[in-house]
Protein backbone atom coordinates (compact mmCIF):
# COMPACT_ATOMS: atom_id res chain seq x y z
CA UNK A 1 0.00 0.00 0.00
CA UNK A 2 0.86 3.86 -0.50
CA UNK A 3 -0.43 6.61 1.06
CA UNK A 4 1.12 10.28 0.52
CA UNK A 5 1.00 12.95 2.36
CA UNK A 6 -0.42 16.48 0.49
CA UNK A 7 3.15 17.91 0.84
CA UNK A 8 4.71 14.66 -0.74
CA UNK A 9 2.24 15.05 -3.82
CA UNK A 10 2.42 19.16 -4.07
CA UNK A 11 5.87 18.45 -4.25
CA UNK A 12 5.23 16.14 -7.25
CA UNK A 13 2.69 18.65 -9.10
CA UNK A 14 1.23 22.02 -8.13
CA UNK A 15 -2.28 21.87 -8.83
CA UNK A 16 -4.54 22.09 -5.48
CA UNK A 17 -7.31 20.00 -6.89
CA UNK A 18 -4.77 17.38 -8.36
CA UNK A 19 -3.83 16.87 -4.66
CA UNK A 20 -6.62 16.98 -2.97
CA UNK A 21 -8.10 14.41 -5.69
CA UNK A 22 -4.99 12.08 -5.16
CA UNK A 23 -5.28 12.23 -1.19
CA UNK A 24 -9.01 10.87 -2.07
CA UNK A 25 -8.28 8.70 -3.87
CA UNK A 26 -5.67 6.57 -0.89
CA UNK A 27 -4.19 4.35 0.04
CA UNK A 28 -3.25 3.05 -3.81
CA UNK A 29 -2.39 -0.87 -3.97
CA UNK A 30 0.60 0.07 -5.54
CA UNK A 31 3.09 1.80 -8.16
CA UNK A 32 0.79 1.18 -11.05
CA UNK A 33 -2.40 2.20 -9.50
CA UNK A 34 -0.83 4.96 -7.92
CA UNK A 35 0.40 6.43 -11.28
CA UNK A 36 -2.65 5.88 -13.52
CA UNK A 37 -4.53 7.77 -10.96
CA UNK A 38 -2.26 10.27 -11.07
CA UNK A 39 -2.79 10.37 -14.83
CA UNK A 40 -6.46 9.91 -15.04
CA UNK A 41 -6.89 13.23 -12.27
CA UNK A 42 -4.43 15.43 -14.03
CA UNK A 43 -6.09 14.57 -17.51
CA UNK A 44 -9.37 15.31 -16.45
CA UNK A 45 -8.70 18.77 -14.86
CA UNK A 46 -9.16 22.39 -16.35
CA UNK A 47 -7.20 24.91 -17.78
CA UNK A 48 -7.45 26.48 -14.66
CA UNK A 49 -5.90 23.59 -12.81
CA UNK A 50 -2.79 23.14 -15.20
CA UNK A 51 -1.81 26.27 -14.74
CA UNK A 52 -1.96 26.83 -11.19
CA UNK A 53 0.32 23.34 -11.53
CA UNK A 54 2.84 25.39 -14.25
CA UNK A 55 2.70 28.07 -11.78
CA UNK A 56 4.83 26.14 -9.18
CA UNK A 57 7.70 25.81 -11.49
CA UNK A 58 10.75 28.12 -12.20
CA UNK A 59 11.60 29.58 -15.52
CA UNK A 60 13.69 27.03 -17.57
CA UNK A 61 17.52 28.56 -16.53
CA UNK A 62 16.20 30.24 -13.24
CA UNK A 63 18.63 30.60 -10.73
CA UNK A 64 16.57 30.47 -8.18
CA UNK A 65 15.69 26.78 -9.23
CA UNK A 66 15.42 24.51 -5.92
CA UNK A 67 14.51 21.10 -5.05
CA UNK A 68 13.55 18.57 -8.06
CA UNK A 69 13.72 21.74 -10.06
CA UNK A 70 17.07 22.10 -9.25
CA UNK A 71 18.04 18.07 -10.16
CA UNK A 72 15.95 17.75 -13.30
CA UNK A 73 17.78 21.13 -14.82
CA UNK A 74 21.04 19.54 -14.61
CA UNK A 75 22.15 19.93 -17.84
CA UNK A 76 22.30 23.57 -17.62
CA UNK A 77 25.04 23.58 -15.25
CA UNK A 78 27.20 23.01 -17.98
CA UNK A 79 25.16 24.70 -20.92
CA UNK A 80 27.26 27.53 -22.06
CA UNK A 81 26.83 31.38 -21.50
CA UNK A 82 25.24 32.06 -25.11
CA UNK A 83 23.26 29.21 -24.54
CA UNK A 84 21.58 30.16 -20.51
CA UNK A 85 20.78 33.71 -22.48
CA UNK A 86 18.91 32.43 -24.62
CA UNK A 87 16.85 30.49 -22.86
CA UNK A 88 16.35 33.75 -20.59
CA UNK A 89 15.40 35.69 -24.00
CA UNK A 90 13.37 32.46 -24.78
CA UNK A 91 11.12 32.26 -21.32
CA UNK A 92 10.12 36.46 -21.85
CA UNK A 93 9.16 35.68 -25.30
CA UNK A 94 6.81 32.41 -24.37
CA UNK A 95 5.36 34.01 -21.38
CA UNK A 96 4.60 36.74 -22.88
CA UNK A 97 3.06 34.44 -26.31
CA UNK A 98 1.20 31.95 -23.97
CA UNK A 99 1.32 33.54 -20.36
CA UNK A 100 2.67 30.62 -18.57
CA UNK A 101 5.73 28.98 -17.88
CA UNK A 102 7.45 27.11 -20.23
CA UNK A 103 7.41 23.40 -19.50
CA UNK A 104 9.70 20.54 -20.69
CA UNK A 105 10.58 17.49 -18.68
CA UNK A 106 14.32 18.21 -18.51
CA UNK A 107 15.19 15.36 -16.75
CA UNK A 108 18.02 13.66 -19.22
CA UNK A 109 18.27 16.76 -21.45
CA UNK A 110 21.27 19.42 -22.24
CA UNK A 111 20.55 23.35 -22.54
CA UNK A 112 20.80 22.92 -25.92
CA UNK A 113 18.08 20.38 -26.37
CA UNK A 114 15.66 22.56 -23.81
CA UNK A 115 16.20 25.76 -25.72
CA UNK A 116 15.54 23.61 -29.25
CA UNK A 117 12.27 22.94 -27.91
CA UNK A 118 11.69 26.27 -26.44
CA UNK A 119 12.04 27.41 -29.95
CA UNK A 120 9.71 24.81 -31.84
CA UNK A 121 7.07 25.13 -29.45
CA UNK A 122 6.86 29.24 -29.51
CA UNK A 123 5.52 28.11 -33.56
CA UNK A 124 2.79 26.89 -31.81
CA UNK A 125 -0.89 28.42 -31.08
CA UNK A 126 -1.66 28.68 -27.28
CA UNK A 127 -4.18 25.95 -27.19
CA UNK A 128 -1.49 23.47 -29.08
CA UNK A 129 1.05 24.75 -26.16
CA UNK A 130 -1.30 24.38 -23.12
CA UNK A 131 -1.54 20.85 -24.15
CA UNK A 132 1.88 20.34 -24.71
CA UNK A 133 3.02 22.35 -21.43
CA UNK A 134 0.03 19.76 -19.34
CA UNK A 135 2.28 16.89 -21.53
CA UNK A 136 4.94 18.12 -19.95
CA UNK A 137 3.66 18.10 -16.66
CA UNK A 138 2.32 14.61 -16.49
CA UNK A 139 5.80 13.61 -17.02
CA UNK A 140 7.76 15.53 -14.61
CA UNK A 141 4.76 14.35 -11.88
CA UNK A 142 5.44 10.81 -12.77
CA UNK A 143 9.37 10.83 -12.26
CA UNK A 144 8.61 13.39 -9.01
CA UNK A 145 6.13 10.36 -7.82
CA UNK A 146 9.29 7.90 -8.05
CA UNK A 147 11.51 9.98 -6.03
CA UNK A 148 9.22 10.68 -3.24
CA UNK A 149 8.40 6.84 -3.02
CA UNK A 150 11.74 5.98 -3.47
Amino acid sequence: MIELTAEDLHRCCGSSRWVAQMLERQPFAGEAELRRAADEIWLALDTADWLEAFSAHPKIGARKASGFSAGEQAGLAVAERATRDALAEGNRAYDAKFGFVFLICATGKSGDEMLAALRERLDNDRDTELRNAAEEQRKITQLRLDKVIA
